[in-house]
């Protein structure tokens, strides 16, 4: 079926008859401030990183056609895919997971998902049947009493190239001549299921981290526009949240919120990515995350604003952090970089058991920290609620280590000046 006819019954097709009921007492959906929160990543769009079981038996392969979801589907033929993603489904978040998480001071879930869950194209390879999954952990978000953002993850083409958005490659969002269409009708079909549960979900992230060095800041602002008028149609009552798109928050002084009320604004920050950044002493770490937090908190006097990604990790030793058999820029093994340190390994970097009394101090400082000054704007969600071996990146594991501290965030000592 082409495109073109996929998005006009959208709609109609996909999931918006209740597979749950939602919560029947309507009130004004608001998010619990300051933010504290987790993402269900690696759920409905896949990342190799946060599983790596889901792609070990491609690991060995020199050049291995998979290295996302859509090749992940391509590659295995759609009744293959379908029936290993049901099984994912069924088991990546459970609902001790919510529960557990509900006791450790978390009071938001963002939850990201692709279009293709919410508008299917049978020309891709893509399979759907995410949303009972979905709604089902609405329930239970509702049972425990947690906000939940709705995070347009991945939109048709790629925002960013990289394999959160479903597609690693090229950055090819906003150059089909669907591509904007589809992502706004997958933003309807969020705005709906908002409208089945009124008390619960509190807002919807536009799209995640549109690249400002492939889609025009121009572009990616009208965007914007369009997403605010049509969610704000169908669930006038939910707040929008607008990745900064990697720009500084000064480049949105005119958009956000001055054209577009009930709005926040999110930045991502990650200490990881940059071999400047990986070069950062302990004292360094702290240092930036202080600044961050002044820049932050100027920002939300004037717009809500959120760190929405972060993580604990100092390295990109996480395996196929960088990509699906792509090695890391702290030992030197990504593409052509050369090791951060002499002699960097990144041997027991990812792994609890291996740290040092040392490290575990500083982690947990660097935590108490980055928490600190997220709160100085409308407050932070970390990035991951869990993972199968990149402990510097789960949340539940580093709680239950005491390495994020088990008492509440407002009673430790300050950090930053």
């Amino acid at each position: 079926m082409l495109l073109k006819s996929l998005v006009a019954v959208a709609i109609s097709a996909v999931g918006i008859s209740s597979a749950v009921a939602g919560p029947t007492t309507v009130k004004r959906q608001q998010m619990h401030e300051p933010i504290r929160g987790v993402n269900l990543g690696g759920l409905f769009v896949l990342e190799p990183w946060i599983t790596p079981s889901l792609f070990e038996e491609w690991a060995q392969k020199p050049s291995s056609p998979v290295v996302d979801e859509w090749s992940y589907c391509q590659t295995l033929g759609s009744p293959e895919c379908s029936r290993r993603l049901q099984q994912h489904w069924e088991t990546w978040v459970q609902e001790a997971d919510i529960y557990t998480l509900a006791t450790m001071d978390i009071n938001t879930l963002r939850i990201p998902i692709g279009y293709w869950a919410l508008v299917p194209n049978d020309d891709e390879p893509y399979v759907q049947g995410q949303i009972i999954y979905l709604k089902r952990i609405l329930e239970w978000a509702a049972k425990y009493d947690l906000r939940v953002i709705l995070d347009l993850h991945g939109v048709p083409g790629s925002q960013n190239g990289f394999d959160n958005s479903g597609r690693r490659g090229d950055i090819s969002w906003t150059k089909g001549a669907y591509d904007i269409q589809v992502s706004l009708s997958a933003l309807e079909m969020l705005a709906q299921i908002v409208d089945e549960f009124p008390s619960l979900i509190a807002a919807i992230q536009a799209v995640n981290e549109p690249a400002n060095w492939g889609v025009p800041k121009s572009t990616i602002a009208g965007f914007y526009q369009l997403a605010h008028q049509r969610v704000k149609a169908l669930a006038p009552r939910a707040a929008l949240i607008f990745h900064d798109a990697f720009l500084p928050e000064s480049e949105w002084e005119s958009l956000v919120p001055n054209n577009l009320t009930d709005s926040f604004l999110d930045t991502h920050i990650y200490h990881v990515f940059s071999e400047d950044q990986l070069g950062l002493s302990d004292d360094g770490h702290i240092a930036q995350t202080c600044g961050d937090g002044d820049k932050i908190g100027r920002s939300n006097r004037r717009v809500r604003t959120m760190c929405g990604e972060f993580s604990l990790a100092t390295t990109d030793c996480a395996r196929w952090l960088n990509g699906f058999q792509r090695g890391a820029r702290w030992d030197g093994s990504y593409l052509t970089s050369k090791p951060v340190v002499t002699s960097g390994t990144c041997h027991g970097q990812e792994d609890i058991r291996a740290w040092s009394q040392e490290k575990r101090d500083f982690v947990r400082k660097f935590a108490i920290a980055q928490f600190q000054a997220y709160e100085k704007g409308s407050g932070w969600i970390f990035w991951n609620f869990k993972t199968e071996s990149a402990d510097a990146w789960n949340f539940m594991k580093l709680f239950r280590e005491n390495i994020i501290p088990n008492q509440p965030i407002g009673l430790q000592p300050a950090i930053c000046p």
